[in-house]
C-alpha cells in the first residue's frame, strides 16, 4: 500500500478492511517519513506495532 492511500484510510469515516500479514488490522498513526504505521490487530488491540506501510494490504 501506497501512504497517501494509508493516510486516507486513516481518515476516511468509512470502515475499509486492511490487513497486515493476513490479520486485519486498525490503522492508528501514519509516520511518511519512515514509511510505516503503527496499527493493532482487530482481535487484540494489545497487540500494537509499527510495520512498512507497503505492508498493508487493502482487502
Amino acid at each position: 500500500m501506497e501512504s497517501q492511500r494509508a493516510k486516507a484510510i486513516r481518515q476516511s469515516q468509512d470502515l475499509i478492511k486492511v490487513t497486515y500479514q493476513g490479520n486485519p488490522v486498525y490503522i492508528q498513526e501514519i509516520d511518511e517519513q519512515n514509511g510505516t504505521a503503527q496499527v493493532y490487530v482487530l482481535e487484540d488491540p494489545s497487540r500494537q506495532q509499527n510495520v512498512a506501510i507497503e505492508q498493508l494490504q487493502e482487502s
